[in-house]
């Protein structure tokens, strides 16, 4: 397989990336295709559905081996469960699946064609294989169980971000960093309500802490500016 993609984000690392597609509706994507297959007919008839399955790779997990089994965050870190029944980055073939909405198709961008997508759950630059329509009368199951997710209580914190740190960011940034925080980036072990965490977004490093269900933004600060 080779990409046939990739998808820029406000998210350069891991770190703050939410941990499903949809959590943060307000987290944007533009997915640019690589040259081999910048061609428009590709996409006719995408644009009557709203939402799209992305097929991608992790590729900052890439490893020589794999595990039959791996500790999800989402269990604290100290349970193993078999990667089959998680969606750990960790996996044989380093695949990750997820449905963004499809907020607009563009076939004459800057790049060649382009997808504007959102509630992404990517890291910028992530390669994806495939693309995909979300169909709903197939692809939706309201009955079905969600193993041990369904177990965990989907906590979400309450977001205190001063508007002298939301100014270096548009609306909808500033919506997104609040959807990310309220969601809780940190790993499920650390409970440290004195430590700071950074977060780097859209050029910036976002930094906060959480303490009594507040997640806390302390300041925002310029990121230099790395060579490629």
């Amino acid at each position: 397989m080779e990409p046939i993609a990739h998808i820029h984000t406000d998210l350069p690392t891991k770190f703050g990336v939410p941990r499903q597609c949809g959590l943060v509706e307000a987290l944007k994507g533009r997915i640019v295709f690589t040259p081999k297959f910048r061609e428009p007919e590709a996409l006719r008839g995408l644009e009557d559905f709203t939402h799209i399955w992305l097929i991608w790779q992790f590729s900052r997990a890439v490893r020589d081996e794999w595990s039959p089994t791996v500790r999800p965050p989402r269990l604290g870190g100290n349970i193993r469960m078999g990667v089959f029944a998680t969606r750990s980055p960790f996996r044989p073939n380093f695949l990750g699946l997820s449905c963004v909405r499809l907020e607009k198709v563009e076939l004459s961008g800057s790049e060649g064609p382009e997808l504007f997508v959102s509630g992404v759950d990517l890291m910028d630059g992530t390669p994806i294989f495939d693309i995909k329509p979300y169909v709903p009368y197939s692809d939706s199951h309201p009955e079905a169980r969600g193993g041990f997710t369904t177990r965990l209580a989907d906590r979400t914190l309450r977001v205190d971000f001063p508007e002298a740190c939301r100014r270096p960011f548009t609306g909808e940034q500033q919506e997104a960093i609040a959807g990310i925080l309220a969601r809780d980036p940190r790993p499920h072990y650390h409970t440290d309500p004195e430590r700071v965490y950074g977060m780097p977004f859209a050029g910036y490093d976002v930094r906060f802490r959480v303490r009594d269900g507040v997640a806390e933004v302390r300041e925002v600060v310029k990121l230099a500016l790395q060579e490629k």
